[in-house]
């Protein structure tokens, strides 16, 4: 069923009408893909207990890595998470961005949904839209909202724009950027090896006052356009030599910055003013004996 999506326009309009604290914002996004019959899934460990070519959890997708590999059989075949990650080195390495963007940190929660062999690219794509725009959940402005997708990846174009309504404009294709075949922005792996598969990534528009283009363009690591959500079609598992050797099952596996749907939700544009990070600056002040105090939003 087509879903209609207003063009996008130059005024800047409110992002919600709602606003949510990080803590309810959290509840919400486990609650949905509940809904969804997903299992909720505790946050795993900081350091890996199953994969020793990780120093600490970087994704979501870490705890389940053998279930993409088909070796772990679960009781169930999807899951939601609220995953606690460390990106301080490494592939996904995100230490040399903190402090000069808005959006970076080294620790941080990745909200995520999964399917093991059940849902793929329909089903992933309009579970992220429902929770993003419809008024019962975040009811974010669609006309804020762009996706790009991997180059070559016709069905998940079709999908934005024949099922969802997404203008073409909306829809960019990105390719092989990083100098080598399956380098892309829109192609995501865990590691060197390992399970990983082309993506969407959903961006929120933060307004012409904050600098920065769209993805794909020379100024895309501005704050202006910033990536709240990456859904990864898990179908292959990438080789030592480099082979991609298909998956038992095509998967899913997607990953929402909470500190970035936060800043959104409540209405500034830096990570670091959310209600998060205000009271712990706050009481840091006060053990300090410092008098200063950092509105909430």
């Amino acid at each position: 069923m087509t879903q209609s999506v207003p063009t996008s326009s130059n005024s800047v309009s409110p992002a919600s009408s709602k606003f949510l604290t990080t803590a309810e914002l959290r509840k919400s996004f486990i609650d949905f893909f509940v809904s969804k019959q997903h299992t909720h899934v505790p946050s795993s460990s900081l350091v890996p207990y199953n994969d020793p070519t990780l120093l600490f959890t970087n994704a979501g997708m870490n705890q389940f890595k053998d279930c993409f590999l088909g070796i772990d059989k679960r009781d169930y075949s999807r899951a939601v998470t609220s995953q606690k990650c460390v990106r301080a080195g490494g592939k996904h390495n995100d230490l040399d961005n903190v402090g000069y963007t808005a959006r970076h940190h080294t620790f941080f929660e990745m909200l995520g949904n999964f399917s093991f062999g059940d849902y793929f690219k329909k089903s992933a794509i309009a579970y992220a839209w429902e929770f993003l725009t419809s008024a019962q959940w975040l009811a974010l402005d669609a006309n804020r909202l762009y996706v790009t997708i991997y180059e070559t990846d016709d069905e998940a174009f079709d999908i934005w724009h024949k099922d969802i309504g997404l203008p073409a404009e909306r829809i960019i294709r990105i390719g092989d950027n990083k100098g080598a075949p399956y380098a892309s922005d829109n192609f995501w792996a865990m590691g060197d090896t390992g399970p990983c598969g082309p993506c969407t990534e959903v961006f929120f528009d933060h307004g012409a006052h904050v600098e920065g283009g769209l993805p794909g363009t020379p100024e895309e690591d501005g704050d202006r356009y910033i990536e709240v959500w990456n859904c990864v079609f898990m179908q292959f598992n990438r080789q030592p030599d480099g082979t991609m050797e298909p998956l038992p099952a095509p998967s899913v596996d997607t990953g929402m910055g909470l500190e970035r749907i936060s800043a959104i939700l409540q209405g500034v544009h830096s990570n670091y003013e959310i209600d998060l990070f205000v009271n712990l600056i706050n009481s840091a002040a006060d053990l300090l004996g410092i008098k200063m105090k950092t509105k909430l939003p």
